[in-house]
């Protein structure tokens, strides 16, 4: 399935309720978790005792789960329920109609001694054929494995690999985006500041951050 090695294959489907049977859960998210899923299979378990792969100090296995949906639609959130529900990283295929994209959340072990993931942020490539993703396991670990199938599928987001660790990389990107934010909010208040001096000042607030998103972007 997907390019990948027989012996990663389960091929299960997983019943939706699973998923929020036990946990208590907004009456809008179990809606949109029934409205937009229409069934779930875990498809692939990428793991050492299934590949010639060597432990990973940060992920431990890496499971293939295909989502298939009834209109296209996917809320960030409902991702979110079933990555928490599961203590290892998962690599999305969502599928729908004819097309289908994929999707990964960066995470992060909050200690050492934790065996639960934090979800910090989804990356997705665009909508393609149905077929067309070949899915390919780059690299010698587990870790290794995971960081190149994010840093694939987020594309220009993320840094260059070879200055940075993926956690810099998305810490990076995670300033930048906090910069962008503040160099939109003070552009819109410089456009409707009408005290000369007021607006001088915010101006030289805007070239400041601009500074610093120019640090950032390298």
């Amino acid at each position: 399935m997907f390019g990948l090695p027989a012996s990663t294959e389960c091929n299960r489907r997983i019943p939706k309720q699973k998923f929020y049977e036990k946990s208590e859960l907004s009456p809008a998210l179990k809606k949109a978790f029934s409205a937009q899923i229409a069934s779930i299979h875990w498809r692939n378990k990428i793991a050492p005792e299934v590949l010639n792969l060597a432990a990973g100090k940060e992920v431990r296995e890496l499971e293939v789960f295909e989502l298939r949906l009834n209109d296209g639609q996917m809320d960030e959130a409902v991702l979110r329920l079933i990555d928490r529900a599961i203590p290892y990283h998962i690599l999305f295929v969502l599928v729908w109609e004819a097309r289908m994209r994929l999707a990964v959340a960066y995470k992060e072990t909050p200690d050492a001694k934790s065996t639960g993931v934090r979800v910090e942020r989804y990356y997705y490539t665009d909508w393609m054929p149905v077929g067309e993703a070949a899915l390919r396991i780059e690299g010698l670990s587990m870790d290794a494995v995971y960081e190149n199938l994010v840093r694939r599928i987020a594309g220009e987001a993320l840094g260059d690999a070879r200055t940075s660790t993926l956690r810099e990389s998305v810490a990076e990107q995670g300033r930048r985006e906090r910069i962008e934010k503040q160099i939109a909010a003070l552009e819109a208040k410089i456009r409707r500041e009408k005290q000369p001096k007021r607006k001088f000042e915010l101006v030289q607030q805007l070239r400041a951050l601009e500074a610093s998103l120019g640090e950032e972007q390298g």
